[in-house]
């Protein structure tokens, strides 16, 4: 259940990125109340060119709902250990090798 989470996120992000992009950096930031997202998206290029991006709005919509399960699923399953449940996350996307990497986060770290 939580890779095919981790996969749904992961093909929000490659199809939503630019065409050219190799690697994809979200920093994605949820609410206490989880109803609104704060994100920032950066792809890196064939050239190691990094630029930020903004997805159109339903990837960002999509991405936030992906972001809601995870969060449910990590405290459905007991996931905390019994500490506070992360405020987010960044997550990298490495296209040419296919792979996700998801770090949390538990305080706010996206300065606006």
């Amino acid at each position: 259940m939580k890779n095919d989470i981790y996969n749904k996120i992961g093909g929000i992000l490659i199809n939503s990125s630019p065409n050219d992009s190799k690697k994809i950096i979200a920093k994605i930031e949820i609410s206490e109340s989880n109803d609104v997202g704060t994100y920032t998206f950066n792809s890196t290029d064939f050239f190691d060119k990094s630029e930020s991006y903004r997805p159109i709005s339903q990837a960002r919509d999509d991405l936030f709902s992906a972001m809601l399960e995870l969060k449910k699923y990590t405290i459905d399953n007991n996931l905390t250990n019994g500490n506070p449940i992360w405020v987010g996350c960044i997550v990298t996307v490495d296209i040419e090798n296919a792979k996700i990497n998801i770090e949390f986060k538990y305080e706010p770290f996206i300065e606006e």
